[in-house]
C-alpha cells in the first residue's frame, strides 16, 4: 500500500518540484534583466554627464580659465605632467599660472565610464590644444575622475593630465 502511495504521489512531488525550480529560474533571469538594464542605464548616464562635463570644462579653461576653481574641492588632486598638485588652491593656481593665456582645446575622443555604485565617473579625453602663434598642435590626453555631490551635481576629485609627444 505504501508503494502505490508513492507511485501515485511521486510525479505530483517531482511536477511540484519542477514548478518550483522553473519560477526560481525565472526569477533569476528578472533579476539579471534588472542587472543588465541598471548597467545600461549607469553607462548611459556616465556618457551624458561625461560629455557635457569636457564640454563645460574645456569651454571654461579656454575662456574663464579662473572659473575652474569652481569644479575643485579641498580634496581634489591634479597630477600636470607629472607633477602632483593638491587642493583647490594649488590647482587653480597651476592653471592660472601656465604659460599661455589663450588656448583652445580640440576634442578628439571621450570615454566615460560609470566608476562606482555611488554614482562616480571616470572620463578619458583625447585631443589637441591649439596655442595663439603656433603652428602645430600640442597632442594631450586627459582623465577626470567625477564625484557627486549631495546637491545633484559633480566635482572633479582626481584631474590627469599629459602631453603626447612622438
Amino acid at each position: 500500500m505504501l508503494g502505490t502511495f508513492w507511485e501515485t504521489q511521486l510525479p505530483y512531488i517531482r511536477s511540484q518540484n519542477e514548478r518550483e525550480r522553473e519560477r526560481e529560474r525565472e526569477r533569476e533571469r528578472e533579476r539579471e534583466s534588472k542587472i543588465k538594464q541598471r548597467k545600461a542605464e549607469m553607462e548611459e548616464q556616465a556618457e551624458m554627464v561625461g560629455r557635457a562635463f569636457v564640454d563645460h570644462y574645456y569651454h571654461l579653461f579656454d575662456t574663464e580659465r579662473a572659473s575652474l576653481s569652481s569644479l575643485y574641492q579641498p580634496t581634489s588632486m591634479l597630477s600636470f605632467e607629472g607633477q602632483k598638485i593638491f587642493g583647490v588652491d594649488d590647482i587653480t593656481s597651476k592653471l592660472n599660472q601656465l604659460p599661455f593665456d589663450q588656448c583652445k582645446h580640440l576634442i578628439s575622443t571621450i570615454d566615460s565610464q560609470p566608476s562606482s555604485p555611488t554614482g562616480g565617473i571616470v572620463v578619458f579625453v583625447s585631443g589637441s590644444l591649439q596655442l595663439p602663434g603656433e603652428e602645430h598642435h600640442l597632442r594631450f590626453s586627459q582623465m577626470f575622475h567625477l564625484i557627486p555631490t549631495p546637491q545633484g551635481s559633480f566635482f572633479l576629485q582626481n584631474d590627469i593630465f599629459r602631453l603626447n609627444y612622438g
